[in-house]
């Protein structure tokens, strides 16, 4: 099994809504998944989690942040990725705070394109509401532990 050490980003915008990704899988060895979670992903050769956080939320943001901050949480968890490998994931959790809910993906990449469909800002309520898959499981218990108070979207 491989190992895939990773960052993830958890993005809060003005509203204390965080930022999700919706995976579908139309073919492959994950043809018909689907959940949200929240961007990021492996690390390069040689670059530490911080730097992977920050180049993974502008390529799949287009968000620049100089620093973003301390690690805020650790998760070691095993899946199967679209090419069909099982990876041991090793993934590293940021808190970036935006001022705005705009965000670009004209720096995805191919299979970013072809799996991440949509993306939306989830207030608390729309999270503990939801039947959708979520990862993290535990998204909006970490966002509570981390002192991030999701409030209701506006209508």
């Amino acid at each position: 099994m491989r190992e895939r050490p990773s960052s993830r980003l958890l993005v809060i915008d003005p509203l204390d809504r965080i930022l999700l990704f919706k995976f579908e899988h139309k073919q492959g060895p994950l043809a018909g998944q689907r959940f949200w979670a929240t961007p990021g992903g492996g690390l390069d050769p040689g670059e530490s989690y911080a730097q992977a956080a920050r180049r993974e939320l502008l390529e799949e943001t287009g968000l620049a942040v100089e620093d973003p901050g301390p690690e805020v949480h650790q998760r070691v968890v095993t899946f199967q990725m679209p090419d069909g490998d099982i990876v041991r994931a090793d993934e590293r959790f940021f808190l970036v705070r935006v001022e705005g809910a705009l965000i670009s993906t004209e720096r995805w990449n191919d299979l970013e394109r072809e799996v991440m469909g949509t993306h939306r800002w989830w207030s608390t309520v729309e999270l503990l509401s939801t039947s959708d898959q979520i990862w993290p499981e535990d998204l909006h218990n970490l966002l509570l532990r981390l002192g991030v108070w999701l409030a209701a979207s506006p209508e």
